[in-house]
C-alpha cells in the first residue's frame, strides 16, 4: 500500500505522493479536505475488518514507504517509540518491513505492553527491543545522533484527552529539546496517524506543552479532524494521507471541511 494523498501541512503546502482519484476498493476516496471524527473512522473501519481486510499490514507498508524516503542520510536509523495499542502495532509491522530491508531499527516501549505479533515480525526481522530506554530517557536520548529517525506510534485515535502519560510522556520530554532544535542535532519525527498527545477530534495540545511536532504524518483511512484544527495542525508537518477504502463507509458529514 502507497500513500494516496496528501494535505496542508503547518506550511499550506500540500504533499501529494501517489495521488489517486479512487479509494483502495475502487470508491471515492476521503478528501484530504474533510476531517471526521475518531468515532466515524472507527465505524468505517469495521466492515473492512469483518470481511478481512488486512488495515494493519497496509497502513504499515504504507508508513515504511514513507520512512524509506525520510532516511536520506548514510548511516540512517529509526527509533520506534511504540504505545500500547493498535498504533504501535502500526510501527511495529513497518519496523518489521524496514528491518528486512536493511534498515537498523530500535523499539522503545512507551506502555503496559506490546501489540504481540507485531513485536514478534520486527524482532526476527532484526529489529533491536530497548526496554531500558523509557526508564532512563535522558541517557537514551544523548546517544542519538542526528541521522536518526524517530517514529512516534506511542498513541492514535484510541486516545482519551489530549496529553501524554508514563513512560510516553517522559519519553517525549527528554526528545522535545532535540526535536525542536534548528541546528544540525536536530532529530525529525514522522507521526503514525496523529502526533501522540493531541485531541484527535478538536487540535488541542497537552496542556503542558509535551508532544513531540512531527515532521510528517502519516495518517491513515481518512483525515482525523484535529490534524486540520489549530493548534494541531501545526504540530503534524507535511501530512500524509494514506488510502485504506474507508471512503464508501464513512458515514454523516466531517467535523471540519475545508474550502
Amino acid at each position: 500500500m502507497t500513500p494516496s494523498g496528501g494535505a496542508t501541512g503547518a506550511s499550506g503546502a500540500t504533499d501529494a505522493t501517489g495521488a489517486s482519484s479512487g479509494s483502495a476498493d475502487g470508491g471515492a476516496a476521503p478528501s484530504i479536505h474533510d476531517g471526521w471524527s475518531a468515532e466515524q473512522i472507527r465505524a468505517a473501519e469495521r466492515p473492512l475488518l469483518d470481511a478481512g481486510v488486512p488495515l494493519m499490514h497496509q497502513a504499515a507498508s504504507a508508513l515504511a514507504a514513507v520512512v524509506r524516503d525520510e532516511l536520506s542520510e548514510p548511516g540512517g536509523r529509526v527509533v520506534l517509540l511504540a504505545g500500547s495499542g493498535n498504533n504501535g502495532g502500526d510501527g511495529l509491522f513497518a519496523a518489521a518491513e524496514l528491518c528486512r530491508d536493511g534498515v537498523p531499527v530500535t523499539i522503545v516501549p512507551t506502555g503496559s505492553r506490546l501489540h504481540d505479533a507485531g513485536l514478534t515480525a520486527a524482532v526476527e526481522a532484526g529489529a533491536e527491543l530497548d526496554r531500558s530506554a523509557a526508564a532512563h530517557p535522558a541517557r537514551f536520548v544523548a546517544t542519538l545522533g542526528p541521522a536518526t529517525l524517530i517514529v512516534d506510534a506511542m498513541v492514535g485515535i484510541g486516545a482519551g484527552a489530549p496529553g501524554l502519560r508514563g513512560a510516553a510522556h517522559d519519553v517525549a520530554a527528554a526528545l522535545l529539546p532535540r526535536v525542536v532544535e534548528r541546528d544540525r542535532q536536530r532529530l525529525r519525527v514522522i507521526a503514525v496517524d496523529v502526533p501522540s498527545g493531541i485531541g484527535v477530534d478538536d487540535g488541542a495540545a497537552p496542556d503542558d506543552g509535551v508532544l513531540l511536532p512531527a515532521t510528517v504524518t502519516v495518517t491513515f483511512g481518512a483525515m482525523k479532524a484535529g490534524l486540520l484544527r489549530p493548534p494541531a495542525a501545526a504540530l503534524a508537518g507535511v501530512v500524509r494521507l494514506v488510502d485504506l477504502g474507508l471512503g464508501p463507509h464513512l458515514q454523516g458529514v466531517p467535523l471540519v471541511r475545508l474550502p
